[in-house]
């Protein structure tokens, strides 16, 4: 790793609790919206100093709507266990703290399209030259090439772009989009994926590397057994692999209840449940391909049988011998039984919104769990703290903020 002292040789006050795998990595993250930031996090879930970068002006996150009143749901969700720190990077004063920051930090994370990097001066072959271990991490729309490399990439543009939405809609109905920021999440998990990988090979080759993640490729590879097209087979054919009839959500007498019966195990166990035994044994209805073909005949009746029951007495009824979920909103996860017996969501001090309740940790470490998570920060919040290490006295920093490079 850098030669810096880690964060666990000098440990700060919202960082507590045992050491993770990254303990003693900085991370540098310049991103704004989902993708770089929730990656950081991670990153901080396993125990790296994640120093959160933005601009004068903030986040774009901060100023999404919430019901929050003074905090942006969005930003507090996917920006916990970082330090906070506002640099106008325009500026040369701005630039320079950047730099020495660069100097000591093992990984620094960005979003901004591929031509811009370079004309802040903060591409990755500049900051190679003045720390060659760095660990350069580019999020991207639509990669570092080609025709479309400079255009802005969004989630859902990404979404419809790539099939998504198409095949997210009704069979004959208009294209649908998935809620949820699931591009932007799953890019967030290759972030901090490409990440770690790069650090890992660090440990042997003693080098930095530049780190890849674009939108378009999180897209593509969340539908890699879709994006397959053998020698000889017709481009326009059936690629939807849900297997559609009974499987799927369901109304009940009170509630929705989503119910998966592809196996013969699961399919006679449901019947025997709903009192429909008589089609557990039917060759009509053997298999998946079977039951899709009949679901005008089989769901009608399923319904039926449903109503005769609540969606969560259901749930209760099939226990192990039915895959189910009554359908839950997400306000419903906070106490949930499963979810506190896992310990996925803490308690957090926030400096404006007093204790938040959010998620934990994403991945679980036995020897090393990582240390507890503190709430995200207020934009520039750790600046004196940060500066300081850095060696700027107090009138140096005073300088930069009256210059506007430091907020």
């Amino acid at each position: 790793m850098a030669s810096k002292a880690s964060p666990t040789d000098h440990p700060r006050a919202d960082r507590t609790g045992p050491r993770g795998p990254l303990s003693g990595v900085r991370v540098l993250d310049l991103s704004a919206y989902i993708a770089g930031p929730y990656g950081c996090s991670i990153l901080a879930d396993q125990g790296a100093e994640v120093i959160k970068i933005e601009p004068p002006d903030g986040d774009n996150l901060r100023s999404y709507p919430s019901t929050l009143q003074d905090e942006s749901r969005a930003f507090l969700g996917v920006n916990r266990s970082k330090l906070g720190l506002a640099l106008d990077l325009k500026k040369p004063e701005g630039l320079a703290v950047l730099m020495r920051l660069v100097r000591e930090s093992d990984v620094l994370v960005h979003n901004f399209r591929p031509s811009v990097p370079e004309r802040l001066g903060i591409a990755h072959e500049q900051l190679n030259l003045i720390n060659p271990r760095l660990v350069y991490c580019a999020v991207t729309g639509y990669g570092e090439g080609g025709p479309m490399k400079d255009k802005a990439g969004y989630d859902q543009v990404l979404q419809t772009m790539t099939g998504m939405c198409a095949l997210q809609g009704k069979p004959g109905g208009p294209p649908e989009i998935i809620y949820g920021s699931v591009v932007d999440y799953y890019a967030a998990a290759l972030v901090a994926s490409g990440v770690a990988a790069a650090l890992f090979e660090r440990e042997r080759s003693g080098l930095g590397q530049y780190v890849g993640i674009s939108l378009l490729r999180s897209a593509l590879t969340m539908q890699s057994a879709r994006l397959i097209w053998a020698e000889g087979e017709p481009l326009d054919i059936g690629r939807d692999m849900r297997s559609g009839g009974v499987t799927g959500i369901h109304p009940t007498r009170e509630g929705h209840l989503y119910v998966s019966a592809n196996t013969a195990r699961f399919w006679k166990a449901l019947c025997q449940k709903v009192g429909l035994s008589e089609l557990a044994d039917d060759p009509r209805f053997d298999s998946v391909r079977k039951r899709a073909q009949t679901a005008g005949e089989l769901v009608p009746r399923l319904h039926q049988a449903l109503r005769q029951r609540t969606a969560l007495e259901w749930e209760a009824l099939f226990g192990d011998e039915v895959p189910c979920a009554a359908a839950r909103r997400i306000e419903d996860m906070f106490d949930h039984p499963q979810v506190l017996a896992e310990q996925m969501v803490s308690t957090v001090e926030h400096p404006v919104l007093g204790r938040y309740r959010g998620l934990t940790r994403s991945i679980k470490f036995g020897r090393t769990p990582g240390p507890e998570p503190f709430a995200a920060p207020l934009r520039g919040q750790h600046a004196d703290e940060l500066l300081s290490e850095l060696g700027y006295s107090e009138d140096e920093r005073q300088r930069l903020q009256s210059s506007g490079a430091l907020r």
